[in-house]
Order: structure tokens, then C-alpha cells, then sequence
């Protein structure tokens, strides 16, 4: 086809006589309910705001200034103020550089084209967050998971899947043997595979409490077993740990799932220790994730006790913290919402303090009410 003008003869190009089309769900936020302002209002929120202001050192000592610029004498009690909470600001951050620069040591270089990187349960939730995140950066990304990917859909991603029991040692070793093939030697390990029975002790059967150890806590020593020595050669990697808050409290109705991820505290602590004795490992970095209730499809249906003090973590707020330390090359925890940090002190309370907190939360309710099962006693009556 020619257009012409009165200089030129412009050829536009035929366009295809079909156009794809792409189907686009939007989300309807006519279909959520409206909630009031406060509703969205969260310790984490003030907390956050707080931390780049008010506690923030840089802001005290622009406040020192401005109070100089109005020629406010040294001895002035509101320059007193300013000057030693200053003073105070700075040396919490100052400690907390040096407490994890202890705790932690020097980061490690990260260049994502030369990384490989693994993740268990990166179907759908945080591990599937994670896995499209590194799939549209171009990362080399491998996802090992039960549940099967339509290939054109995992290449529109770019995200390797390997259909995958990562509770089976066998299954494991013959998908890292096709990842090291056809990506590369696994240099980051993101651990994030995980089920949960929200059933009391008295309901759950043995059955269900094998599998949500096999998933939670088993699968972790198979992938460390299966991927550490493919670190070790290259001398650096990271490890990410995808524990729970409630693997510290525990919590009714969930006892195989807080039981499951307790467990894997331990074994994160144990890992560290087992690094720092070998030599070729002083490139390898862990990263704990400790979070409090997600907005996933595991627990849509549970209540967060208190939305105020203990809000509904989102898979971007984990996942964002998670690759920062990644890509800086940290070891870390990673643990969101704000109670989630400070769950140590909790367990330093007089038990009848914590016992209180536990009622007042309402964290062994939010689960529902155990239910009880009559079993026969064999008296005669």
C-alpha cells in the first residue's frame, strides 16, 4: 500500500490480519469492602514512618542544625535535648553496623547472570513471587514443585520449573542433576516449600504429620544435602531459611506446622555454625525468614488476631527484603511484621505474663476452637 504526498511515496507496512488476543483480569475493588482509614492503620506503618524521622540520626542532627540556624545557645535545654538524643541516635546505629557486621561479616559478591538460582515451592505464594520477580530480570531461575507449569506460561515467565517432590531425596538429586546441565552449577537456595493441617492434635493423623515434616522441615536437609557441595565448589552462594514466627510461639490447631517450623530454626542456627568451620564456605550467606501470618492462600482463611499490632504480611514486603539481601550479598533475618523482630523478648516474660499476651492476642483462637474427640476409655458401664 502506498500513501502519497506531494513530495513522497511513504510504503506503511501490511498489519497481520489477526491480533492475539491477551485475556487481562483486573482486580475489582467494587467486589472488596470498603473499610474505614484506621482499618489500614498498623504498629508497622508508625514504626516505619518513626524510623526515617524521628529515630532516624541524619534527621537528629538536622534538627540540631536548624536549632543553630536560629542561633539557639548550646546551653538552651532544647538544644541539650536535641544535641544527646542525636548523640544517642547515632550510636544505636553505629552498634547495630557493628552487631551485624559481627553476627553476619562482610557480604559477598552477587552478579545475577553468573547465579543460579534454586527455589522450593515457587509455584505460587512468596516462592512464586520470587521466581517471576528473578524470571523478568533474566536471572537463571529453576522452581522445584509438585504442582505442573504449562510451558508456555513458564517460558512467558522465564522461569525454569522442575515438577519435583522436594520431600523425595531421589526426585531432588535427578532435578539437580538437569539444573546443573541445562542452567549451571546452584549458587542461591531459597527454601520456601511448605503445607499446613489446621487440625488439633487429636485430629491430625500420623499420616498428616509425616507429610507436613517431610514438606517443612525434611525437604531442607535434602536440598542442603543436594545443592551445598555445588557451593562449596564454587566457594560462595546463599542459603534463605522460610521459617515462621509461630515456630517460636506455637500456636493451637497448628501443632505439626509450628512444630515443623521450629524445627527449622534449629536448623538454620546449626547451619551457620557448620559453615563458619569450613574454609571454603566464608563466601556462603544464610538469611532466616521469620514472618508473622501472610496473605497467602495457606492461611486466606484465618483471621490475623489484632490487625493493628500484628497486620497481615504481604509476599512483596517479605519478598523486597529478601532480594535486597540476596543481591547485596548478606547473610540476615528477614522477619515481617514488626512483632516478628521482637518475639525473643516475648519468651523472656514470666510465664504468666506471656500466658496473658497469648489471651489477649487471641493467637490460639484464630485457628478456631479444638475440637474434641471423645475415645473410648474401655470401661464397662
Amino acid at each position: 500500500m502506498c500513501q502519497r504526498s506531494s513530495s513522497s511515496c511513504v510504503e506503511v507496512p501490511k498489519m497481520p490480519s489477526a491480533i492475539k488476543e491477551v485475556t487481562v483480569q483486573l482486580p475489582q475493588s467494587h467486589n472488596r469492602p470498603d473499610q474505614p482509614w484506621h482499618h489500614y492503620l498498623s504498629i508497622d506503618i508508625i514504626w516505619y514512618v518513626l524510623g526515617y524521622t524521628l529515630f532516624h540520626p541524619f534527621v537528629s542532627w538536622v534538627v540540631v542544625l536548624c536549632l543553630r540556624a536560629q542561633y539557639t545557645a548550646y546551653g538552651a535545654p532544647e538544644m541539650r535535648i536535641a544535641v544527646a538524643w542525636s548523640i544517642l541516635m547515632s550510636a544505636i546505629g553505629i552498634f547495630g553496623i557493628i552487631s551485624e557486621q559481627i553476627a553476619f561479616g562482610s557480604p559477598r559478591e552477587v552478579d545475577l547472570a553468573e547465579e543460579v538460582i534454586v527455589i522450593t515451592g515457587g509455584v505460587e505464594g512468596l516462592g512464586g513471587l520470587l521466581a517471576e520477580t528473578y524470571g523478568m530480570r533474566n536471572a537463571n531461575i529453576a522452581v522445584l514443585d509438585t504442582k505442573k507449569v504449562d510451558p508456555d506460561e513458564a517460558e512467558e515467565k522465564g522461569v525454569v520449573y522442575y515438577q519435583c517432590d522436594v520431600a523425595d531425596a531421589k526426585q531432588v538429586e535427578a532435578a539437580a542433576a538437569k539444573i546443573v546441565e541445562e542452567l549451571g552449577a546452584p549458587t542461591i537456595l531459597i527454601n520456601n516449600a511448605g503445607i499446613v493441617h489446621k487440625k488439633s492434635i487429636l485430629d491430625t493423623s500420623i499420616e498428616e504429620v509425616e507429610q507436613t515434616f517431610r514438606v517443612n522441615t525434611l525437604s531442607h536437609f535434602i536440598t542442603l544435602r543436594t545443592f551445598l557441595p555445588h557451593m562449596l565448589r564454587e566457594s560462595r552462594g546463599t542459603i534463605v531459611t522460610v521459617s515462621s514466627v509461630l515456630g517460636h510461639l506455637g500456636a493451637a490447631n497448628l501443632s505439626a506446622y509450628t512444630a515443623s517450623k521450629a524445627a527449622l530454626l534449629a536448623l538454620h542456627h546449626s547451619l551457620r555454625a557448620e559453615l563458619a568451620q569450613i574454609p571454603e564456605a566464608t563466601e556462603i550467606k544464610t538469611i532466616l525468614v521469620t514472618p508473622g501470618q501472610m496473605s497467602t492462600k495457606m492461611f486466606a482463611d484465618v483471621e490475623p488476631p489484632n490487625t493493628f499490632f500484628a497486620p497481615t504480611a504481604t509476599p512483596a514486603d517479605l519478598g523486597k527484603s529478601i532480594i535486597r539481601l540476596i543481591e547485596r550479598g548478606e547473610s540476615g533475618e528477614v522477619a515481617i511484621p514488626l512483632y516478628s523482630q521482637y518475639i525473643g523478648f516475648f519468651t523472656m516474660l514470666p510465664t504468666g505474663v506471656q500466658q496473658l499476651v497469648r489471651r489477649w492476642s487471641g493467637l490460639d483462637t484464630a485457628v478456631g476452637k479444638v475440637s474434641s474427640r471423645r475415645k473410648d476409655s474401655g470401661e464397662k458401664k
